[in-house]
């Protein structure tokens, strides 16, 4: 009797040969991302007059007059630096856990930075921050910054933000920012206890913004903790080095992109609006811009300012990160002094780039767009065009800025 099941013993030897099924590849699930270098706006079918833009917008209970914040940089803000942007119209941030809460005078610390060889500039950066943090050159900044006419926003990574949080909220400050590399909602650790979101937030009687992350699962668990804005943005800035000394990383667009839906989805379900602020990245009006149609209520940006004359770090950046003495992820760069803080913001412009009057560039394509205040911005039509800078500009090639 023939067994029809049976299978020849040639057959079953090949099938042993035969490599397994296979299973999938993490570069299978690779999704595309997006820079401002790789998407243009739209016109759609109506246009306005650029004086009828309105730029205003709020975060916490601070109204501004343009999106604008100063990054937390000790080359970008000090007091004077941030009540001149106050003056017109923006925020600047300053930085608990630098040399201005480090030293009596920062000047000559600041000239030193700026001018170290470049060999030696992370060991000049390390010692300078190794001094401590001291409480009343906190509440003497905050002081100054409030003589100066402009609100105080501070910012703190998480490990000083149980300490810093309630001393600046008693002494004045109106938004405490809690910053750092990569934020979640859940932080682990052994040797010490985190801060807890939740907990900080309800205990601090003023706003709390939280920052940087990059993705809608992140941005909506930290919205439900209470804060009041989030900052978007992991290695993007001109001075920052932490997409190649850790790998990580997303392009901006996908980035503000990703949690302003986390912010639409929470406030659909909420009721309560968390602003979104894209950190880094922008230089140009047109990455303002787009940074705006991707989602972003509000842009903080940090070496286009420390080019002004008012800003501390005399032509120099570094980030908050840059002082590490033994991880720096980031370095000092020297950006240049070109002019005014209102140069800068509001023209008139001496070059042809778009990186000088950069609210007039904005206020421009809000225009060119039919797009009349800032949420109007969030909804043009955004398209994927990585030539566009190019196309057509042969002539510019090679072309002095």
């Amino acid at each position: 009797m023939i067994d029809a099941t049976a299978v020849p013993q040639s057959e079953l030897q090949e099938e042993a040969r035969r490599p397994p099924l296979r299973r999938a590849s993490k570069v299978d699930s690779i999704r595309p991302t997006y820079g401002f270098d790789d998407v243009s706006l739209a016109p759609g079918v109506e246009t306005i007059e650029p004086a009828d833009v309105d730029t205003s917008v709020q975060l916490g209970e601070i109204q501004l007059r343009i999106p604008i914040l100063a990054a937390a940089m000790d080359a970008v803000v000090d007091a004077p630096s941030a009540g001149e942007l106050a003056r017109l119209g923006g925020l600047a941030v300053l930085n608990l856990e630098g040399v201005q809460t480090r030293f009596e005078d920062p000047r000559p610390v600041l000239r030193s930075i700026a001018t170290a060889p470049d060999a030696m500039i992370h060991a000049v950066l390390a010692e300078a921050y190794a001094r401590p943090i001291r409480e009343e050159l906190v509440a003497r900044r905050i002081q100054e910054f409030q003589a100066a006419g402009s609100p105080v926003a501070v910012a703190a990574t998480p490990g000083a933000a149980r300490r810093l949080g309630p001393f600046c909220a008693e002494h004045g400050a109106d938004l405490f920012i809690v910053q750092s590399q990569v934020s979640s909602a859940r932080h682990l650790a052994t040797g010490y206890q985190p801060l807890a979101l939740a907990e900080f937030r309800r205990f601090m009687p003023i706003p709390v913004a939280v920052g940087n992350t990059t993705s809608f699962e992140a941005a909506y668990q930290l919205m439900e903790q209470g804060i009041s804005a989030i900052f978007v943005g992991v290695g993007p800035g001109a001075a920052c080095t932490t997409r190649d000394v850790l790998g990580i990383g997303v392009p901006q667009v996908t980035a503000i992109s990703d949690v302003a839906a986390a912010r639409d989805t929470y406030f659909d379900l909420t009721g309560r609006y968390v602003s979104v602020v894209a950190d880094g990245g922008m230089r140009r009006g047109g990455e303002l811009a787009k940074a705006i149609a991707a989602g972003a209520d509000m842009l903080m940006i940090g070496s286009p300012l420390a080019r002004a004359e008012e800003a501390p770090g005399g032509g120099t950046n570094w980030g908050m990160a840059a002082p590490s003495p033994t991880l720096p992820r980031g370095t000092r760069i020297r950006v240049g002094t070109v002019g005014s803080m209102e140069r800068i913001l509001f023209g008139p412009s001496h070059v042809t780039d778009g990186s000088e009057n950069l609210i007039g560039a904005l206020r421009q394509s809000m225009a060119a767009l039919g797009a009349r205040d800032l949420r109007a911005m969030q909804q043009v039509e955004m398209v994927y065009a990585p030539s566009v800078g190019s196309e057509g500009k042969s002539w510019q090639r090679g072309s002095s800025r």
